[in-house]
């Protein structure tokens, strides 16, 4: 599916629908702007201020929304603690200004955990269908404070393998406590580690392919 890019009178908004996860952030923040359901145009970026798209943006995990205003000020920018939260049964949502698979891209990304995207690294929305269960509240581990929170954030998938991670992180739960605190971790994504979201070498076990 090609990015669909919308240009309205002060900011254009782009959607690449294969990185969506329907989080439905956009469809019930701002239901003006992003219709739901429709036929024909749904993406409507002058039904709001340009901040609220901004906003609306910012919200989306998975970068699936991204925005430019049009007279180029105040583009998006890396944030200023670099996140993973854990999704309930669902995937690893990054926000920092990541490099994936030696590729810049952008700022947030939702990477699957349960094993069974087709589209690896990345989430399809597989952990639904197949019943992944992983809890977005794991145990807290003694860490201590950064040096620095923010900075660039490299994750190299290893072949049949977890994510490795490298770079300041705080790994955050669904609710919003700090977890841990790491400058190099790695992380499941075969969905078989019994110590999620930590990569217990269980990738061998069950002879996980990452395609």
């Amino acid at each position: 599916m090609a990015t669909e890019t919308v240009r309205g009178k002060q900011v254009i908004i782009h959607f690449d629908g294969e990185r969506c996860i329907h989080s439905r952030h956009c469809v019930l923040g701002r239901p003006d702007v992003f219709v739901p359901n429709v036929e024909g145009e749904w993406i409507h970026p002058d039904a709001a201020p340009p901040e609220a798209i901004a906003h609306i943006a910012m919200s989306c995990p998975s970068g699936a929304i991204r925005y430019e205003f049009v007279d180029g000020h105040a583009a998006e920018t890396a944030p200023v603690v670099n996140t993973v939260r854990l999704r309930e049964n669902g995937p690893l949502a990054f926000d920092a200004a990541l490099t994936i698979a030696g590729a810049a891209d952008g700022f947030r990304a939702t990477l699957c955990r349960c094993g069974a995207s087709a589209r690896k690294p990345w989430c399809d929305g597989s952990h639904a269908e197949s019943g992944f269960h992983a809890t977005g509240e794991a145990a807290i581990q003694k860490s201590e404070a950064l040096a620095a929170r923010d900075g660039p954030l490299t994750i190299d998938p290893q072949k049949d393998g977890p994510l490795k991670v490298s770079g300041n992180l705080e790994i955050v739960s669904g609710t919003g406590h700090t977890l841990n605190r790491v400058i190099e971790t790695f992380l499941c994504r075969c969905g078989h580690s019994k110590n999620k979201p930590y990569c217990d070498g269980s990738h061998r076990k069950v002879g996980f392919v990452s395609g």
